[in-house]
């Protein structure tokens, strides 16, 4: 079943198809294995979101990183340097995104970890 969303994404792609669903396609190019590995850049747009304050997207560049086998050691790295660059509000943000990882690796599932999916 399509939901309306879904419905409203395939009409807007039906008439801007140069424009819509270009950030799927960006991200399938940016988010792989290339000089720098794909975890690593997943972790840095992690870094944006908790400068941005986006919680869906810390949730979704959480997930993809932790699938894509980042470690705990490794995640708390950059959670540092969000936390070095914001103070008080990265502390914050990052905490959201370290729930986010203990989730992933219990097992739960992250219904809202979707950024912008199309």
């Amino acid at each position: 079943m399509t939901t309306e969303r879904e419905s409203l994404f395939a009409e807007l792609r039906r008439l801007s198809p140069k424009v819509t669903g270009s950030l799927l396609r960006m991200r399938q190019e940016t988010y792989r294995d290339a000089a720098v590995a794909a975890k690593y850049k997943l972790l840095a747009a992690m870094v944006v979101s908790i400068a941005i304050r986006c919680e869906p997207c810390i949730r979704a560049y959480v997930r993809m990183a932790y699938d894509k086998g980042v470690s705990q050691e490794e995640l708390i790295e950059f959670l540092e340097v969000a936390m070095t660059m914001q103070g008080c509000p990265g502390e914050e943000w990052a905490q959201k995104a370290y729930a986010a990882f203990k989730e992933c690796v219990s097992g739960q599932e992250q219904a809202d970890a979707v950024c912008c999916a199309h």
